[in-house]
């Protein structure tokens, strides 16, 4: 068998790994996956990925594309896993009065997970789409506070005004009061992507597609077995099951994760260069290996 070690965000979408890895999928491919889980999101796993401890990761658009577009050479694109744009949940503290609206944000403090993570580079895409942006300077002071948690607790303490995060993952805090949502977005591109390191593209490119087909018969059974994914989603993640059902009229899987659309890498590449996000002169076709 052929070990890999593939890291992910522990929230819903991951629920088509957790089938393939339960049930078997893939062990069929002969693959022993161990799945690592990064709370802290898509910009953990770029720095994992540079220190040679991931072999491959799903993570945000956003995130791998922004790193690769300012020079990334660590990984590349090599698979498509969600369709469906993300929903990200603008959030402020509780109490705290400074904004309440999305307009009192121009010029705040914006919590990110990590520089560089999906919840960092939305910044610009928001600022983007207000005509916040001037040449040479952030929308935002942004300030890293790592996890979710952190990051409920960073408005709620005062260290930032704002944050973003996938909304059904924040729903259950504006229900009991931690915070407040404030505004949406959501991205103008498919939400998730996979990822190989590059020495395993190299040494190993049969593995990455045997991993790759493994994802999508855990897709087909997610889809097949929507009842299951409640049960999971409910008791193992911090959703409710009524919260899980409402999320899966939401999202739409790839058919086949090993589709990279180019029209979709151009696209995101070109509206996050337009952000100030992309600085470098990678081209979206050196971002994709195909298996």
């Amino acid at each position: 068998m052929t070990t890999l070690r593939v890291g992910f965000v522990p929230e819903h979408f991951s629920t088509p790994l957790h089938f393939a890895q339960t049930h078997s999928f893939f062990a069929r491919h002969n693959l022993a996956i161990t799945l690592i889980p990064f709370p802290s999101g898509t910009g953990h796993m770029v720095k994992s990925l540079a220190a040679h401890e991931l072999d491959l990761a799903i993570g945000l658009t956003e995130g791998w594309i922004a790193a690769l577009g300012n020079g990334a050479a660590d990984f590349r694109l090599v698979g498509n896993y969600v369709k469906s744009p993300l929903c990200w949940a603008i959030s402020a503290g509780a109490t705290q009065t400074a904004v309440n609206s999305v307009e009192d944000l121009k010029g705040k403090r914006l919590g990110v997970s990590r520089i560089g993570s999906g919840s960092y580079v939305m910044g610009f895409v928001l600022a983007e789409e207000r005509g916040w942006l001037e040449d040479g300077k952030e929308p935002f002071e942004f300030v890293a506070l790592d996890t979710f948690k952190g990051l409920r607790d960073g408005v709620n303490g005062g260290r930032a005004e704002a944050f973003m995060w996938e909304v059904f993952t924040t729903k259950k805090y504006y229900d009991n009061g931690e915070i407040r949502q404030i505004g949406e977005i959501y991205t103008p591109w498919p939400s998730w992507h996979i990822v190989s390191h590059s020495d395993l593209l190299h040494t190993n490119p049969a593995a990455v597609s045997e991993f790759l087909q493994a994802v999508n018969e855990g897709i087909e059974y997610f889809n097949g077995h929507h009842d299951e994914a409640v049960e999971y989603i409910s008791t193992h993640l911090d959703y409710s099951a009524e919260d899980a059902r409402a999320w899966l009229g939401t999202v739409e899987f790839a058919e086949n994760v090993k589709v990279v659309e180019e029209r979709v890498v151009v696209k995101t590449v070109d509206i996050l260069t337009k952000a100030g996000v992309v600085k470098g002169s990678v081209g979206p076709g050196e971002m994709v290996v195909r298996v």
